[in-house]
């Protein structure tokens, strides 16, 4: 058995895991906890509370944090490929002249800087969505398989393949779907309206259909728009009455739901929870592209409604997105500059339960991971480190932290 190592330290109350039985402990009026955590051959030791006044404490601890939805292929091509409109229709436009000259050695080079990356900001696991349609599809599943394989001990790696919804209907879609599934991976696309009609639940059937067969989760880029309300969810709904799926089912951005009506609202949510679909709220990339016009600032800017999906019982993640590629021109794949940026565009507040989720427990949830991100007796030892005795401490300035990966310190350069 290697030395035990511990740390004394400010802990969110909603992320500690402590036996059953134990005293209820102090909690400030920033949900956190004094406790000193200890450590030894990569797994976490029972939390001791701190009885004593913790004034002297000045390190505030979260687990690594997840981010539920990436794009590893595109990420940092914004310098060759840029979208100085800032609308929709220009990242989509650069987004395929790049796809067009995507090889091997450049997303291999761009997936190890984000991940890098990643891992330096505190990130434990990406779910990374691929351009899986077209010239660079190859180049980026081959490029992102073997980093997959190579950073598996520091990260976990999760592939979605994105392609239009109708592709899933084709034989090539069938294949396709195969070798996702055989490689663990999920099967995504896009849905934004408009999007009524016949045609688009014959190729939702038909995506549910290899879902089910192959056993393998949906992702999909759904009411990514400042307009038709919903209108990609109702059609899923209705798909999901014909051909039950029990593999889970997660949609991306969700942001025009946001424009129904309170009542009409609260019913989606409703059918959304009983068919138990999970969302991934993608506030920097739609608060940037959605109503984006060079003369006027937009008086809405839609947005998955966070907090009113989560009282209807649905499960509610936040993602990063987009890094400086043609859909959002900045970003560094880190969860505590994420975090910070959400409280004004989404007022999640971290001191709170359902604040802090998003990024902790329900962002691991989403992924199905094995560790659900609270802290306690033999959880992993991967924590991130903050000089701060509260939350404005920690999220002011983000960039400083340690971050704990298997019980060692992580060091650049090292995997």
């Amino acid at each position: 058995m290697s030395a035990i190592s511990q740390l004394e330290a400010w802990v969110p109350r909603s992320l500690l895991r402590l036996r059953s039985g134990s005293v209820i402990p102090a909690v400030t009026a920033e949900g956190l906890t004094p406790v000193r955590l200890s450590w030894s051959d990569g797994r976490l030791q029972e939390p001791e509370l701190l009885n004593s006044p913790a004034d002297h404490l000045n390190a505030l601890v979260l687990p690594r944090l997840v981010d539920p939805h990436v794009h590893l292929d595109k990420a940092f091509t914004w310098s060759a490929h840029p979208n100085f409109s800032g609308t929709y229709e220009g990242a989509l436009e650069a987004n395929l002249k790049e796809h067009q000259v995507r090889d091997l050695e450049a997303v291999l080079c761009r997936g190890e800087k984000a991940i890098t990356r990643a891992c330096q900001n505190g990130l434990r696991a990406l779910r990374s969505h691929i351009d899986s349609l077209g010239a660079g599809a190859d180049a980026s599943w081959e490029a992102l398989q073997t980093l997959k394989k190579q950073w598996r001990h520091q990260l976990e790696l999760q592939l979605v393949a994105l392609v239009p919804i109708a592709h899933w209907a084709t034989p090539a879609g069938a294949q396709l779907a195969q070798r996702v599934a055989a490689g663990g991976g999920l099967l995504g696309g896009v849905l934004v309206p408009p999007c009524r009609g016949g045609s688009v639940r014959r190729d939702l059937r038909a995506l549910l259909r290899l879902a089910e067969e192959l056993g393998c989760g949906i992702d999909l880029h759904i009411d990514e728009a400042n307009h038709g309300p919903a209108e990609g969810l109702l059609q899923l709904l209705r798909a999901l009455e014909q051909v039950p799926c029990t593999q889970p089912i997660t949609c991306s951005h969700a942001s025009s739901l946001a424009l129904l009506s309170p009542k009409r609202l609260q019913r989606l949510a409703a059918q959304m929870a009983a068919h138990r679909l999970q969302v991934v709220a993608l506030p920097l990339t739609n608060g940037w592209l959605l109503g984006q016009s060079p003369e006027a600032t937009p008086l809405r800017r839609p947005l998955a409604p966070i907090r009113q999906l989560q009282r209807a019982g649905v499960r509610v993640a936040v993602g990063g997105d987009n890094v400086a590629d043609p859909w959002f021109p900045a970003g560094d794949f880190d969860p505590l500059a994420l975090m910070a940026s959400c409280i004004p565009l989404a007022q999640l507040a971290p001191w709170q339960r359902l604040g802090l989720s998003p990024f902790t427990t329900a962002a691991a949830a989403v992924m199905g991971l094995d560790w659900d991100g609270r802290i306690g007796a033999d959880a992993p030892a991967d924590l991130i480190v903050m000089e701060a005795n509260s939350w404005s401490e920690a999220l002011r300035r983000p960039s400083e932290r340690r971050v704990l990966i298997e019980g060692r310190w992580w060091q650049p350069g090292r995997r």
